[in-house]
């Protein structure tokens, strides 16, 4: 997929292979907790230990990076009731380990190139609908809480630990 529309300053990928277009949501409550969501490969389970992670996906050919996050978001979780706070400075980028290259999907990628958004949450707990996403998406997550910023890189797979650690950091100020 070309990313020219992504601007000048997407990440180059590694030879053949591109970084995925893709977005992240640091969804933060009235308490300033974040949001984080088991992931369920479908069996109930994750196929990881270190299975929680924020609401995040890909971004459509041609999508507005800020539009995607919205969408992705409402798509995970049901959740419409956000306001835009403000979004990381660049690109995070992670590589895929060679388990998760190998899956046909991703195949095409080397891993990820994220914009992350942090959101404030204006609804009430009751918004949030995982089981029956809209528009028949598939659930994406079993179970899910608010959760200390701090925390946060310690609960996500370790191949996206660094760009977790980067994100809390560019949002510490919004959380404290």
């Amino acid at each position: 997929m070309k990313t020219d529309w992504l601007g000048p300053d997407f990440p180059k990928g590694k030879g053949e292979q591109q970084y995925r277009p893709c977005v992240g949501v640091f969804l933060i409550n009235g308490d300033g907790l974040v949001w984080v969501g088991k992931r369920d490969d479908g069996s109930g389970e994750s196929a990881y230990e270190y299975s929680w992670q924020m609401p995040q996906g890909g971004i459509d050919k041609g999508e507005n990076p800020e539009k995607a996050a919205f969408r992705e978001l409402y798509e995970e979780t049901s959740i419409k009731s956000v306001s835009l706070i403000e979004a990381a400075p660049g690109w995070f980028t992670y590589d895929y380990p060679p388990e998760v290259a190998a899956n046909s999907r991703k195949g095409k990628h080397c891993g990820q190139a994220q914009r992350w958004y942090a959101l404030r949450f204006e609804g009430s707990d009751g918004e949030v609908d995982i089981m029956s996403p809209p528009d028949g998406h598939s659930a994406e997550f079993g179970e899910w809480r608010w959760e200390r910023a701090e925390n946060l890189p310690g609960l996500i797979v370790p191949f996206k630990r660094p760009v977790y650690e980067a994100v809390v950091q560019a949002f510490s100020h919004l959380t404290a």
